[in-house]
Order: C-alpha cells, then sequence, then structure tokens
C-alpha cells in the first residue's frame, strides 16, 4: 500500500475515533491507542514504524512547540520552583527509584534470570519522560485548576529534554564508556543549558520579525521555522533540541504573538498549531497502538507489571517529596493535587523510541522492549480513562453550579467587548475607519459591557463565594504589581539591600497568604 494511502486511511481513522470518544466521553488519545491496538492486532495495513528520525524530525518540535506556546510565560514563572524540581532532580530521583524497585522486584518474585543494575538504570532512564497529552485535553475539559493543568504540561515540556539526556548519559556508562560524576554534570549543564540558548535566540528573533510585518500566512511560516529550525539546530550541535522548541515556543507564544501579531494573525496562527498538534497527535497515538503486539506482550507480563508498579511508586515518592519540600512556600501544594500529579505522569512514545534505538546486542534488549511497551500501554490505557474518576474522587473538579456556568459566560463577553473597544481606539488612532461608523459600533460594544457588568454584578451580589474569589485574584495581581516595583527600586538604587529584602518579605508572606487561602478549599473538600 502506497504511503500517502496509509497516511490518509490513518486520518480517517483518527476522525472517526475523535467522533466516537466524544460520544463515549473517553480521552481522545486513549481511544487513539485502543484503536491502533484493535487495527494492529487484525493486520489491516502495515502503518509506518515509530522511529527516532520521525519522531524528533516531524512528529515532537511540532508537539512541543505547540504546548510551549500556548503555556503562559507569567504563570509558568510563578510555579518555577516546583516545576524544575519535578522535571531535572525529580527525573534523576525517579530513574533511581524506578531502577531500585525494580531490583528489589525481580530478585523478590524471580521474574528474570538475569538483569543487571545497569540494565535497570538504562530502563529507568528510557520511562523517565511523562507524556501527559492524554490527560492534558480531559483536565481542560473537565475544569481542572488552571495552576494544576501549568504544572503537568510544564513538567511535561522540560522532562522530555532532561529524560533525553540522563538517558544518553546512563546509555553511554552502561556500554562500557569512562565518564566521571563531574564530566556528566557538565555535560548535562552544557546540553540544557545550550539548548535552551539555542532555542531563546531564534525564538527571540523570530518575535522580533513578526513584529515588523502583518501577514498571517508569513507569520504561521515563521513559527513553523522556530519550531522545527530549533531543534534541529540544537541537535545539530548535539544539544537538546526538546529544550530549544520549549524555549523558542515560549518566546513566540509570549512575547511575537502577544506583541508583534494583530488579533487576526494570532487567532490565524493559534488555529494552525491546534491543527498540527491534534494530526500530530493523531499519528503518534495510533502509530503507538500499531507498535504494540498484544499477544507478545501477554507472554511478558509479570514483569511488565513488576516495571509498572516501580514507575509509579518511584513517580509518588518523587511527586510527593517534592510537594513536602514546597509545603512552607508559596508554591504549596494541597495532597490531592499530589496524587493528581502522580497519576498524570502517563508515558509515550518517546520511552517506544528510546528502546527501539538500543544496540541489537544490549543485555535483555528484548525484554526492556517489552517492559517499556508494555508501561506505555498500561498507563496510557489505565491510568487515562481512570483520570476522570480519580479528580472526581479527590474533589479537584465536580459538578459546576449554575451561577458559575452563568458568570464564566458573563466574564467570557465582558473580555471579548474590551477587546474590541482596545482594538476601536485603535483603529480611531489609525485613521483606519471613520469616525461615524466607529462611533455606532463604539456604542454598540459599550452596551455589551454594560449588560455583562450587570450580570456579573448580579451574581456577585447572590453567591458571595464568586466576589472572595475576585477579590483574591486582585490582590494577588497587585502583590505582583508591588513585587516588580520594588524590583524595578532596587536596581534603580531608590532602596538598598537590607531594605529591599525586608519589602520583598514582607511581600511574598501576603503572596504565600493568598496561595494558602487559594489551596485550602482543596484541602478542605478532602
Amino acid at each position: 500500500m502506497h504511503t500517502e494511502i496509509v497516511f490518509v486511511i490513518l486520518f480517517a481513522v483518527a476522525t472517526a475515533v475523535a467522533l466516537a470518544s466524544r460520544r463515549l466521553k473517553i480521552p481522545y488519545t486513549v481511544a487513539l491507542v485502543a484503536a491502533g491496538l484493535l487495527l494492529g492486532a487484525i493486520h489491516v495495513m502495515e502503518p509506518p514504524h515509530l522511529t527516532k528520525e520521525f519522531l524528533f524530525a516531524v512528529i515532537l518540535p511540532g508537539l512541543i512547540f505547540e504546548a510551549a506556546f500556548h503555556l503562559e510565560y507569567k504563570r509558568f514563572r510563578e510555579n518555577a520552583i516546583a516545576i524544575n524540581a519535578l522535571a531535572i532532580p525529580g527525573v534523576a530521583a525517579a530513574i533511581g527509584l524506578s531502577a531500585a524497585l525494580l531490583m528489589v522486584e525481580v530478585e523478590a518474585f524471580e521474574l528474570v534470570e538475569v538483569f543487571a543494575p545497569t540494565t535497570a538504570l538504562v530502563f529507568g532512564a528510557l520511562i523517565a519522560a511523562t507524556d501527559p497529552i492524554a490527560v492534558v485535553a480531559l483536565f481542560r475539559s473537565l475544569g481542572v485548576p488552571k495552576r494544576l493543568m501549568v504544572l503537568v504540561e510544564g513538567e511535561s515540556l522540560l522532562n522530555d529534554g532532561t529524560a533525553v539526556v540522563f538517558f544518553t548519559t546512563i546509555l553511554a556508562v552502561a556500554t562500557g564508556q569512562s565518564l566521571s560524576a563531574g564530566g556528566a554534570a557538565l555535560g548535562f549543564v552544557t546540553v540544557v543549558g545550550m539548548g535552551a540558548l539555542v532555542g531563546a535566540l531564534i525564538g527571540l528573533v523570530i518575535s522580533h520579525v513578526t513584529q515588523r510585518i502583518d501577514d498571517p500566512m508569513i507569520e504561521i511560516t515563521l513559527t513553523v521555522i522556530a519550531a522545527y529550525g530549533s531543534f534541529s539546530v540544537a541537535e545539530q550541535f548535539h544539544y537538546s533540541g526538546v529544550i530549544a522548541t520549549v524555549f523558542a515556543g515560549m518566546l513566540c507564544g509570549n512575547v511575537g504573538a502577544r506583541t508583534g501579531m494583530s488579533p487576526t494573525t494570532r487567532i490565524s496562527v493559534q488555529s494552525f498549531w491546534d491543527y498540527v498538534a491534534f494530526a500530530l497527535n493523531s499519528i503518534v497515538f495510533l502509530l503507538i497502538g500499531f507498535e504494540v503486539s498484544v499477544p507478545s506482550l501477554l507472554g511478558y507480563w509479570k514483569p511488565i507489571l513488576a516495571a509498572f508498579v516501580a514507575v509509579a511508586i518511584g513517580r509518588a515518592i518523587v511527586v510527593f517529596a517534592v510537594s513536602a519540600l514546597l509545603g512552607r512556600t508559596r508554591e504549596r501544594l494541597p495532597w490531592s493535587w499530589s496524587l493528581a500529579l502522580t497519576w498524570a505522569g502517563l508515558r509515550g512514545a518517546i520511552s517506544m523510541v528510546l528502546v527501539l534505538g538500543l544496540a541489537a546486542d544490549f543485555p535483555n534488549r528484548d525484554l526492556l522492549i517489552h517492559m517499556t511497551f508494555g508501561v506505555v500501554v498500561l498507563s496510557i490505557l489505565a491510568q487515562g480513562l481512570s483520570m476522570n474518576m480519580l479528580l472526581k474522587r479527590l474533589g479537584i473538579v465536580g459538578a459546576k453550579a449554575d451561577y458559575q456556568d452563568a458568570y464564566e459566560c458573563f466574564r467570557g463577553r465582558l473580555r471579548a467587548a474590551e477587546a474590541a473597544l482596545a482594538e476601536i481606539k485603535k483603529l480611531r488612532t489609525e485613521r483606519v475607519a471613520h469616525g461615524v461608523v466607529l462611533e455606532a459600533i463604539e456604542a454598540e460594544y459599550e452596551g455589551r459591557v454594560r449588560k455583562a457588568e450587570a450580570g456579573i454584578r448580579t451574581l456577585r451580589l447572590s453567591e458571595a463565594e464568586l466576589g472572595e474569589g475576585e477579590e483574591r485574584e486582585t490582590r494577588r495581581r497587585l502583590l505582583l504589581v508591588e513585587k516588580d516595583e520594588q524590583l524595578n527600586a532596587f536596581h534603580a538604587g531608590v532602596v538598598g539591600r537590607e531594605a529591599f529584602d525586608e519589602l520583598m518579605a514582607d511581600i511574598d508572606a501576603r503572596l504565600a497568604e493568598l496561595e494558602v487561602e487559594r489551596v485550602e478549599p482543596s484541602m478542605s473538600a478532602e
């Protein structure tokens, strides 16, 4: 069968699965894997195989850029300690814990005859990267708190890169290459740091260019160059392409799109990348299902189950340890969120590609392949399908009250109308439209603003919770403004170091109080 026919069939299957998953109310990506398993079992066709070249050249840059493009830098920065802790030392700890737990299980239950500690470490490294795509879409549909989504997405964006670097280092040691601890640490910092620098430079250049033009087609093309160019350039110099694409995507989304694109262009760019993410996810999750042979996995069910348990326990230990360390900071997490973060750590295509790339003579290669494939499929199906129920049982999401939906609608209409009024002022300044025309349209939008504000005011009077949440968010935003102003004053020499430290400590304490108030409802519900 010709390659183009295969891809047409894959997209047709993906479309049918998307429609079915909506009716059945199950995560789309989980349904794709199930469909791939079914079609692969009956040998409908021979699809392209998941290879490192295909994943790194086509799939990964697009998916990573799309996620980073939509990730708000402000929210990422507010949770930077938690995200970096999970994505760097957390990944290293998870690798060690998974390997150690796996060795304990192997010896206790005599699952395989020979399984060296270095082999266990290689497995821990190749399975370390999380791929929460299957649950992020579910998070959005269920109305999961924005901060929890940022934690899941931010960690995944970074740990894709760090896990690959750790895997490369551990594999080098396992295959007999001499490497000191200092050399390994320096290599890690260089690969990740230079990848970030490459991505930042390309992202800044692309953002600067978009500020000078206003053509949706050209600006879409520029973002494609940023996505695939940053990845390719970094990999060409043996730096982390994943990290490079993360930084390029965040800069294009938070600088280029916000300051250099018109509203029409921004909508076009976002629509383009939404479709790219849908198309690439459709292909990669279907191919995951096609790659797996269920009868073959059943023959290795004991080591697969042991590996799944080891990986799950290792992640739980890391997540709850990080949560404990954050307990006295403003990034404090309720324990229910920690449990959700643990269960949201699904594994995906990166792990499968890494294990397939092992040399043919690598010890226990066949076993590692089956264990990796088994853990990936188990995590996507078991964790993906149970996430909805878990979030509801933990009280993180639940049935929205009628007034909450109405409140969100009013706020959405208010924001849209105010954005339109801001654009009208710009059109008037640039003399794009006649004043009489603008006055009539402006009056229409001002009426929408008044109507939305009246609706919000009525709801706020009848539902005290709405007013409390809005006040808390307003206070938090103003405290961040205070913090920024104090930082500017310190750099300008207006206040000295001691005064600056005291002022910042006071602001941080007030921010911490607001964060505690924000997570207390989740904790009390548990």
